[in-house]
């Protein structure tokens, strides 16, 4: 999925004039797009040392933190959305970052790469880790620590007394509401308290 499709989406569940925060920001593209087309504010959130450049470049606030130390820093509320897009994979803390990310915002939005999409699931009957546009790592190489489901992200939701707004996939830059675990390559989640 190109990454102007995903800000596409993303940005639809973003109300105009949010107050964001946007952990693993990456290069800051996403809450630019945010600031530019839904009037929003906030930050981003990344670790790497070119990513923050790059944020700095398109004039979007950036603060240089390790999430997996947590958001101790930010009170309870202090942001409209807290996103995490393409992040949890990455967190060795992700059920805490989960529910850091309703703690500190009044609504949180997640999407990560669905492992159930079918290409993937054929190729572990194959007896491969899958290898796709989404997931393109070889396994001993990928920076995922963890792979997740659509279904597993809904149990885990649950498990934390998170109630899901709207859930769907993604595929190709479309939404996917018919067997998104089977059909979309990403999986996005709005949630609350």
């Amino acid at each position: 999925m190109s990454e102007a499709s995903i800000h596409q989406l993303i940005a639809r569940l973003v109300p105009e004039g949010s107050h964001v925060l946007d952990l693993g920001c990456g290069d800051g593209a996403l809450l630019e797009h945010l600031m530019r087309e839904r009037k929003c504010t906030g930050y981003g959130i990344e670790i790497d040392d070119a990513n923050v450049l790059a944020c700095v470049r398109r004039g979007v606030n950036v603060l240089q933190l390790n999430l997996h130390q947590g958001l101790k820093a930010f009170q309870d509320q202090s942001f409209d959305v807290v996103l995490q897009i393409d992040t949890l994979q990455h967190l060795r803390n992700a059920e805490i970052m989960l529910r850091e990310t309703v703690r500190v915002g009044r609504m949180g939005i997640v999407a990560f790469p669905n492992f159930a999409h079918w290409p993937n699931r054929l190729q572990v009957l194959r007896g491969r880790m899958p290898v796709t546009r989404r997931l393109p790592y070889q396994w001993y190489d990928t920076p995922n620590i963890r792979v997740g489901t659509y279904e597993d992200f809904e149990v885990l939701a649950r498990k934390n007394g998170l109630k899901i707004l709207d859930a769907f996939g993604s595929q190709n830059g479309q939404e996917v509401r018919w067997l998104p675990n089977v059909r979309a390559s990403t999986a996005v989640f709005k949630l609350q308290r």
